[in-house]
């Protein structure tokens, strides 16, 4: 195993830990975790995760940030565009959504296919329009 190697295994655990504190709501120890495995191998999951937890905090600009981060390392990766998309409808800034939930739903590597369609509902609802929610 090469360095390079060895240090993804690293920042992966580090990112498994930060994952499973943030399901039991322990958001700063998250946090903390989740900086390191980013200081350590840079991640789109770890950059994605670490803004999910500043959502919950309801620090919507540095999360779409993060988000941001982690479609640079990895475009084809579909959870950032998601939770760009669903930061922007939680500020009621609906008609950016839109965009960013539509590359969700195109993405290459996205195993939750259905949330930015749910997402895209909640961002036309938000609209008014009801058809295109339908």
């Amino acid at each position: 195993m090469n360095e390079q190697q060895i240090a993804l295994e690293h920042a992966m655990i580090l990112f498994e830990q930060g994952y499973r504190l943030q399901r039991n709501g322990e958001l700063g120890d998250a946090i903390r975790l989740y900086q390191r495995s980013i200081k350590i191998f840079p991640t789109a999951e770890a950059y994605t995760f670490l803004g999910w937890a500043y959502s919950m905090l309801n620090r919507y600009e540095e999360a779409i940030e993060l988000c941001e981060k982690a479609i640079e390392v990895d475009p084809d990766y579909g959870n950032p565009y998601n939770d760009i998309g669903s930061y922007l409808i939680e500020q009621q800034r609906f008609e950016e959504a839109i965009p960013w939930l539509e590359k969700a739903a195109d993405a290459p590597r996205y195993e939750a296919r259905h949330f930015p369609y749910i997402n895209l509902g909640r961002a036309y609802e938000g609209l008014y329009d009801y058809m295109a929610a339908l």
